[in-house]
C-alpha cells in the first residue's frame, strides 16, 4: 500500500483539541499504567500460596505456569446461551488453550462478566438495567483481572453494553496487552425489512401475535449476532477501527472454519505481544486520542449507532481521554456516510461483509485521509493492517490484500459506496442543541423530508403511556412524542425502541411526527426522527419537565436546532413525577442508588467517572 496521505485538517483539528482538554488526565493515566508495567510480569511477585491457588486446576500447564517463564493469558467472558451473540464463546477457552500450548504459552478464564440481551428486555423493567450493566461489567472485569496474574488478555464480548463495558475494564489494566475477540454474525434470516414490516402491522391490529411470532423467529434463529446493524454490529466495527480486533474478524460467521482460525490466531497473538517478549503493546499505548478518532470516524462512515455517543464518551474517560459532543458532530461533517445497512437500508451485515466490508472501508477513509494511519493497533503499528482480509490457505490463516494487484472497488454500491459517491456528504449523527437542551439525532435512515419537524407537544412519561394513547387513537395528528423522565437518574435510560413500531404507523399514515426524549433508543432505529439523549434531563430539572401538552416544538435536524415556541417557557415550574415505581422490581432496587450518582448522558451516563 502506497503512504496514507495525511489526515484531513478537519480530522487533524478535532483530535488536537481532545489531546489538549485531555492532557492532564491522560498524563496520569499513562503514569499509573508505566508504574504497574515497570513492576515486571505480575506472577513475579505472586508467593508460592498465591501461585498454588492460581494454577490448581491447571492440568496439564501447571509445570508451564509454574515455571513462570512462558506468557499467560487470562481470558474474561461474557458467554451465556441467553445471547445468541455469545453463546458461541462456550467453546473459545478451549481453542485459545489449545493455541496458547501451540505458542508456547498458556491461558485460564480469569473470569466471567454479565451480558443481558436488551432484545428480550425490550419495553420492559429489565430494561431500566441495561445501560447501568455496562459499568457493572467494567467491574466484574476488573474483579477477573484483579488476581494479577495475566501478562495478556483476551476479552470475548459481542453486544450492546458489553463489548463497551469490556474496553472499561481493560483500560483500568491498561499495561497489560488486550486483543477483543467477536463471535461473528448469525447467518442471515428473515429480511429486517420484512421483519420491521410485520411489527408494524401488528402495532396496527393487521396481523396477529403468531404472525408476529413467525416473523421473529425466522430474524433471530441462530448463534450469532442479530443481522441488522445495531449497537452490537457497531461496537464489532469499532473494534476494529480502533485496532482492538484481528483484522477483518468482526462479520466472520460462527461455526466456520475462518472463524475458529482468528480465534486461534487472537490467542497467538496476545501472547506474542506481552512484556515477556520483543513486541510489547500494551492496551494504554493503543487507546489513544487517535484510536477514538478513528472509531468516531467509522461510527459516521457506517451510519452506526446511538448508543455509542454514550459509549465513547465513557470508555475514553477509562483511558484518560475527555470527549465530547462537539467532536462527534466535527467528525460527522467531515465524514461521507459510505454504507447502507438495516435500518439505514435493506442490506444486513453478511451483505456488507460480502460486498467489501470493513477492508473496502477502512481502505477508503485512509486514502481520503480520514483516519489516523499511524494509530497502534493489536495487529502492528498502522491502520492499513486493516484494509487485509483473512484468508485459509492449506489450513493455514494467512492475511491479503482483496483486491490484489486491481482497484479497490465495492462489490456492491447500493451496500458499500466510495468516498467519490457516497450515500451522503456527511455522516449519520448530528448534535442538537436549543432551549429544550443538547441531544443527538441519528439521520442516516431519514429522507429530506423528515429532517425538519414543527409540531404540538404530546407529553408522556413511559413508552406504555405512549402506546395505550395510540390504541385508543389520540395519536390522530401531526405530533412531536415527548417521552421525558427517561435518563440515567431517573430510571436508568432505558432503550425505547418499543415505540419504533407505534411512531412508524403513524409516519406511514402520512402524518409529521418526531420523537424527544432524554432517553435512548435502539441502535436499530433511525426511521422516525428522534432527539434523543437530552441533557440535562427532566428528573435534573432539564427543560423537558417545563413541557405542556400542545407547546409547540421545532426539530430541525439539519440546522442541529431543538427548541420550543412557547412564551414563558423559561418560567414554568418543572414537573415533578412519581418515580417510586422505578425503585423496585426485577432488580431495580439494587440499582436505585447508583442511578442517583449517574453522570449526564453527553458525558457516557457512567456512574464511575
Amino acid at each position: 500500500m502506497a503512504t496514507a496521505p495525511r489526515p484531513d485538517p478537519r480530522i487533524e483539528a478535532v483530535t488536537e483539541r481532545i489531546r489538549a482538554r485531555s492532557a492532564g488526565p491522560r498524563r496520569d493515566y499513562l503514569d499509573r499504567c508505566a508504574r504497574a508495567a515497570d513492576q515486571g510480569p505480575a506472577r513475579a511477585h505472586l508467593s508460592c500460596s498465591n501461585a498454588a491457588h492460581a494454577y490448581a486446576a491447571t492440568g496439564p500447564d501447571k509445570i508451564a505456569l509454574a515455571g513462570g517463564r512462558a506468557p499467560h493469558l487470562g481470558i474474561v467472558t461474557a458467554y451465556n446461551d441467553m445471547l445468541s451473540a455469545h453463546q458461541p464463546f462456550e467453546r473459545f477457552p478451549d481453542l485459545i488453550r489449545a493455541a496458547a500450548r501451540e505458542a508456547g504459552a498458556t491461558a485460564q478464564v480469569a473470569g466471567g462478566v454479565p451480558a443481558m440481551c436488551d432484545g428480550v428486555t425490550q419495553g420492559r423493567a429489565g430494561m431500566e438495567l441495561s445501560l447501568m450493566s455496562r459499568d457493572v461489567i467494567a467491574l466484574a472485569g476488573a474483579v477477573a483481572m484483579s488476581h494479577d496474574c495475566f501478562d495478556a488478555a483476551l476479552w470475548l464480548g459481542v453486544c450492546d453494553k458489553i463489548v463497551p463495558g469490556l474496553v472499561m475494564a481493560a483500560a483500568s489494566f491498561g499495561h497489560v496487552p488486550a486483543v477483543f475477540v467477536p463471535a461473528g454474525p448469525m447467518v442471515s434470516g428473515l429480511p429486517n425489512e420484512e421483519k420491521a414490516r410485520v411489527r408494524q402491522a401488528h402495532a396496527s391490529g393487521q396481523a396477529s401475535r403468531a404472525d408476529l411470532m413467525a416473523a421473529e423467529m425466522a430474524s433471530y434463529h441462530g448463534p450469532g449476532t442479530c443481522t441488522f446493524y445495531g449497537t452490537a454490529n457497531t461496537n464489532q466495527m469499532l473494534m476494529e477501527f480502533m485496532g482492538l480486533h484481528l483484522p477483518g474478524t468482526s462479520f466472520v460467521n460462527p461455526g466456520t472454519e475462518m472463524r475458529d482460525a482468528l480465534t486461534r490466531a487472537a490467542a497467538a497473538r496476545a501472547a506474542a505481544i506481552t512484556a515477556l517478549g520483543d513486541d510489547y503493546r500494551p492496551l494504554a499505548r493503543i487507546l489513544d486520542e487517535r484510536a477514538f478518532v478513528n472509531g468516531i470516524v467509522g461510527l459516521m462512515a457506517t451510519g452506526g449507532s446511538t448508543n455509542l455517543l454514550l459509549h465513547l464518551p465513557a470508555m475514553a474517560r477509562a483511558a484518560g481521554i475527555v470527549l465530547e459532543l462537539q467532536d462527534f458532530e466535527a467528525i460527522a461533517q467531515a465524514v461521507p456516510m459510505l454504507a447502507k445497512v438495516y435500518p439505514n437500508g435493506l442490506a444486513d451485515v453478511n451483505h456488507f461483509h460480502a460486498a467489501g466490508g470493513l477492508g473496502y472501508l477502512i481502505g477508503e477513509l485512509l486514502d481520503a485521509g480520514l483516519l489516523h494511519e499511524d494509530a497502534e493497533t493489536v495487529a502492528g503499528s498502522g491502520l492499513h493492517r486493516y484494509t487485509q482480509e483473512p484468508r485459509l490457505q492449506g489450513g493455514a490463516l494467512v492475511w491479503a490484500d482483496a483486491w490484489g494487484s486491481a482497484p479497490r472497488e465495492s462489490l456492491n454500491e447500493k451496500i458499500l459506496r466510495p468516498v467519490a459517491s457516497p450515500f451522503q456528504p456527511t455522516g449519520g449523527l448530528h448534535q442538537l442543541d436549543g432551549n429544550l437542551g443538547q441531544g443527538v439525532i441519528k439521520t442516516s435512515a431519514l429522507p429530506p423530508d423528515r429532517l425538519v419537524i414543527e409540531a404540538p407537544a404530546r407529553i408522556f412519561e413511559s413508552q406504555e403511556a405512549v402506546k395505550v394513547a395510540f390504541r385508543e387513537g389520540r395519536l390522530n395528528g401531526d405530533c412531536v412524542v415527548v417521552v421525558r423522565f427517561q435518563g440515567p437518574r431517573a430510571n436508568g435510560m432505558p432503550e425505547l425502541h418499543a415505540l419504533t413500531p407505534v411512531l412508524g404507523v403513524l409516519q406511514d399514515r402520512g402524518l409529521k411526527v418526531a420523537l424527544v426524549t432524554d432517553g435512548r433508543m435502539s441502535g436499530a432505529s433511525g426511521k422516525v426522527p428522534a432527539a434523543i439523549h437530552v441533557t440535562p434531563e427532566a428528573a435534573a430539572g432539564g427543560p423537558l419537565a417545563r413541557l405542556q401538552d400542545g407547546d409547540v416544538i421545532r426539530l430541525d435536524a439539519s440546522t442541529g436546532a431543538l427548541d420550543v415556541l412557547a412564551e414563558g417557557f423559561a418560567e414554568r415550574p418543572p414537573a415533578q413525577p412519581d418515580l417510586a415505581a422505578n425503585d423496585s422490581g426485577c432488580g431495580r432496587d439494587l440499582f436505585a442508588r447508583l442511578r442517583g450518582h449517574a453522570g449526564s448522558a453527553d458525558a457516557g451516563a457512567s456512574f464511575l467517572f
